[in-house]
């Protein structure tokens, strides 16, 4: 059946009732202390751009919030992440930098993430009360397991390894002490960390603005569904796009024509596939309303900004890819919302990257980064037109694995550029400026003579970004 937006209950009983306090609007200004913005970053796993919005809805809670014109929330329609990939990307949402500042540059690199200076340790010592529920980086902990990183107030954090993506039957690290998980339907990992995310909320100190992170496993592999959500979307339709095993992929890079085509079997299977990843994300749909519920019980949630995101999309098959690491649409866009009070709900195109949430962060709390950012404050564009012009492109970047060969892009609003240590290119005119549009990254235009032009600007572009 296909859910039908505002009709499911969250199940969990704790995440039913909450008793909270009173905050006040953001203003538009630089605020006193005490009315600084609470901040909350709901970032799920893997998540396929095409999930929000969609139609029907997957997840029909959030959509219809964001949808809602008496509501507060700004669609990004053109956001993108820097790397990706899970620990790339979640250390550069912690530092505002790209991965190849971090050294995150891999799901093997997160020890090289410089804890002593991210997001939580500026906003705590800037006077907020910091919490992060569910996945820190891929590798955690990187030494012993009582260790909670700088910075953080609240620490419930899934400790990775065998157990990383498993939704029954793992370890949280709670405040550094090991809480083994089971087999029960009460351990259901979404669940558990709504239902933490809302204690958070509930118990928070008066007084001071806080910041919470809840990370879910979901919808990450192996795709699993809250028990109450088995077989709720049987027979949800999961539409073909033209790139789905694209056929004749001559002029895409070798690694790609070294995919294997795809068969009717194989497709079904991926729609299969991109059902259960959909039906997971309903759990997730849950929590956010969970969270939005507690803010309003509190009193709080006209002062606190609500982002949601993911750490890097999934490919379903588009372009015969199944996975992440590319650098074609369906793996670099990620769904970003932000919740912004006294924000009319609209969408805003403009270019957006996961590195600008931990400037956007600092800004909001009235602090300037006391760390370089690659990123850049959003907060201009959630409190109207911004007076300065905005960026013109994205530097999108990855080191590179067996498969897939190291690769740059710029991504403009009009076309996507990439750049191999292969030595090929890729040119795709996404709007339709010159030839035809091609939304779908169907037709390289690296090598075609009417490109040429626009092949040079952007390679130039795509330096300049390198090398900042």
């Amino acid at each position: 059946m296909v859910r039908r937006p505002l009709r499911r209950t969250v199940a969990a009983a704790a995440l039913a009732s909450v008793v909270l306090l009173v905050a006040a609007f953001v203003p538009s200004s630089p605020p006193p202390p005490e009315r600084r913005p609470n901040i909350v970053l709901i970032l799920t796993d893997d998540q396929s751009s095409d999930s929000l919005p969609h139609e029907p809805p997957v997840m029909p809670q959030l959509q219809s919030m964001m949808q809602d014109p008496a509501d507060h929330w700004i669609t990004f329609s053109n956001a993108f992440l820097n790397t990706p990939l899970c620990c790339p990307s979640r250390a550069s949402i912690l530092t505002g930098r790209y991965s190849h500042h971090t050294g995150v540059r891999t799901n093997y690199d997160g020890e090289h993430l410089d804890e002593s200076s991210t997001i939580a340790t500026w906003l705590h010592s800037a006077g907020y009360h910091t919490g992060l529920i569910g996945k820190y980086v891929n590798g955690y902990p990187f030494g012993p397991s009582s260790y909670v990183p700088a910075g953080w107030d609240r620490w419930l954090v899934k400790r990775q390894g065998d157990q990383s993506t498993a939704y029954y039957r793992y370890v949280l690290i709670d405040q550094g002490f090991p809480d083994y998980r089971g087999d029960g339907p009460d351990n259901y990992s979404t669940d558990v960390y709504a239902a933490a995310a809302v204690s958070f909320i509930r118990s928070a100190p008066p007084g001071r603005p806080f910041f919470l992170e809840v990370a879910p496993t979901a919808p990450h592999r192996p795709w699993t569904e809250a028990p109450r959500d088995t077989g709720a979307l049987a027979g949800f339709p999961i539409a073909d796009p033209p790139s789905l095993g694209e056929e004749d992929v001559s002029d895409k890079p070798a690694w790609v024509q070294a995919l294997a085509p795809m068969d009717a079997e194989r497709r079904a299977q991926l729609r299969t596939a991109h059902r259960r990843s959909f039906e997971t994300l309903l759990s997730v749909d849950d929590l956010v309303v969970a969270v939005i519920r507690a803010l309003q019980v509190r009193g709080a949630l006209e002062n606190t900004v609500v982002v949601f995101m993911t750490d890097n999309g999934f490919s379903f098959g588009e372009h015969r890819w199944v996975g992440k690491t590319c650098a074609y649409e369906e793996c670099i866009r990620t769904p970003f919302l932000v919740r912004y009070p006294g924000a009319s709900s609209h969408v805003d195109p403009r270019l957006v990257s996961n590195v600008d949430l931990a400037p956007t962060f600092a800004e909001l709390a009235g602090i300037e980064p006391p760390s370089p950012v690659d990123g850049m404050s959003l907060v201009p564009l959630l409190r109207g037109p911004p007076s300065a012009p905005w960026r013109t492109g994205l530097l999108n970047e990855y080191v590179g694995d067996r498969k897939v060969p190291p690769w740059w892009e710029v991504r403009t609003e009009d076309f996507a550029y990439v750049e191999l240590a292969t030595g090929e290119t890729e040119l795709y005119d996404l709007a339709g400026v010159i030839g035809s549009a091609d939304p779908y990254e169907l037709q390289n235009r690296a090598t075609d003579p009417a490109y040429a032009a626009v092949r040079a600007r952007l390679s130039a572009q795509l330096a300049t970004l390198r090398a900042g």
